[in-house]
């Protein structure tokens, strides 16, 4: 019998609430009978030990693997350690899958070599394949001998694609049929089965040498008559199917148009090789956010949020120290106008405005630009159309909404003069951060990088820099 289960989001935090609870009940009760002088002085502690924990492993046993997952990561390192020794062994392997990559590293660290291999002997090849990069060589080597033939030719196939690929989110557990049997003989042989592959809505219809024929489904199996063949109603055009050297990316895009749930993957020779999942899909996307959102911010990799100082450090000072760099710069602008400054004060309150838009007006079109490459809808030959458009979009804003600034700033300090520099500061930052907005993630693609990689960071950097070098050089020439 199956003891997880299946928790709705609220219940996980109720869930974790209570793991948290039952920890700080622990050492309270342990510190408390530790502080007392009585007979039999160990033994009363180590019951007391002993039964909070055995509590608290009752608790860890009735979750779901990606509710403890979930409860690891929002645990400080010494109570997540603790808590990963209750765990029981048979569910280490689905509880690494599930964790992220830095907390699944201090997991690993704490490991014996042959709990790590007793833990990799329970996933497929395809899971086995996710945490290969994360496992010691050695250990992936023991797993490797011990797999059969068949096992290991998947686990070898599962690691030679990309990470980025159809193949890297491939599945082989899947079920195929052949087109000359009768639907009659496709439900006994179902029925043969303990339960079905995760997300099975179709089955995938083959010849005597794996070719791809159609696909099966269950829908179809169901509501025809038994006696019908295969063949007669089996799908065999429009049959959506990838190459494991895809793009990942456009797997996602054709799961989401086509509301797809699984589908085949073929070799060049159209034979099926495997399947991807509405999980594994879903999986990747939640991924791909993540790494956005963290380079839009300038983090090299998702942190462990109780990491030690030191990694923490390594992980964001690469874009902090570009950061001082350009605050340095930004800085050195302002010192040139030092003298304008001094004659003219209200500059210095009205700089950082043309800054701080310009610097938000930037970060939308790089986002936009950002999201646009993701979803496959914005090519290299874009760029000049892509360009024309912000710009006037840019230029719109700044006459507006500069326009209105500056009526505000004459109003304010009585001079139309400074005024009309504000306006014409502000869509000059405006048309600058429109240009970079499009260019720096679109030339990042262009050289092979990641489009989304500290964009923030540098729009921010060129907005404030040239907004200041704007700002402060229009008043010079027009009102000093």
């Amino acid at each position: 019998m199956n003891t997880e289960q299946e928790l709705h989001p609220d219940d996980v935090q109720q869930h974790l609430r209570e793991v948290q609870a039952l920890l700080a009940r622990q050492k309270v009760a342990e510190d408390l009978v530790h502080r007392q002088d009585m007979p039999r002085h160990e033994l009363v502690e180590n019951l007391v030990h002993k039964q909070h924990e055995a509590v608290l492993r009752n608790k860890l046993d009735a979750l779901h693997s990606a509710d403890v997952a979930y409860i690891l990561e929002a645990l400080p390192l010494e109570e997540r350690l603790y808590v990963w020794d209750l765990v029981k062994a048979e569910r280490d392997g689905d509880i690494l899958l599930e964790v992220s990559d830095a907390v699944r590293e201090s997991l690993i660290e704490t490991m014996e070599p042959h709990e790590l291999k007793a833990a990799a002997e329970t996933l497929d090849a395809d899971e086995l394949a996710d945490l290969a990069h994360d496992l010691p060589p050695e250990i992936i080597q023991d797993v490797y001998q011990s797999l059969d033939t068949e096992g290991r030719e998947q686990l070898r196939a599962a690691m030679s694609y990309p990470e980025d690929s159809v193949g890297a989110l491939m599945d082989f557990d899947m079920v195929t049929v052949r087109e000359n049997v009768t639907l009659e003989v496709v439900l006994r042989y179902l029925r043969r089965f303990e339960e079905l592959p995760d997300h099975t809505d179709k089955l995938f219809v083959i010849d005597r040498d794996d070719h791809l024929m159609g696909i099966l489904s269950l829908e179809s199996l169901l509501i025809n008559d038994p006696e019908k063949e295969v063949s007669e109603v089996m799908r065999d055009e429009t049959v959506i199917s990838f190459s494991p050297d895809d793009p990942a990316d456009d797997a996602a895009q054709a799961f989401e148009r086509y509301d797809l749930v699984s589908a085949p993957v073929v070799d060049r020779h159209k034979r099926v090789i495997g399947r991807v999942t509405v999980a594994d899909v879903v999986d990747f996307i939640r991924e791909e956010s993540e790494a956005e959102i963290l380079s839009h911010a300038g983090l090299r990799e998702e942190e462990d949020i109780f990491a030690s100082v030191w990694d923490s450090v390594k992980n964001r000072w690469a874009w902090l120290a570009v950061n001082l760099v350009t605050a340095f710069i930004a800085s050195r602008v302002i010192g040139a106008f030092e003298g304008s400054i001094e004659r003219l004060v209200a500059l210095a309150a009205l700089m950082p405005i043309v800054a701080g838009i310009g610097g938000n007006s930037g970060n939308q079109t790089i986002t936009m630009i950002v999201r646009a490459i993701a979803m496959g809808q914005v090519k290299q030959s874009a760029m000049q159309r892509l360009l024309k458009k912000e710009l006037g979009v840019a230029l719109f804003n700044g006459v507006v909404w500069g326009g209105l600034l500056g009526v505000l700033t004459w109003w304010l300090y009585g001079s139309a003069s400074l005024g009309m520099v504000m306006t014409a500061a502000m869509t000059l930052n405006l048309l600058l951060a429109a240009f970079a907005g499009v260019t720096i993630p679109m030339l990042r693609q262009r050289l092979g990088g990641d489009p989304a990689i500290g964009g923030s960071v540098m729009i921010t950097a060129l907005t404030d820099s040239g907004g200041f070098f704007i700002f402060l050089g229009l008043a010079t020439l027009f009102l000093l």
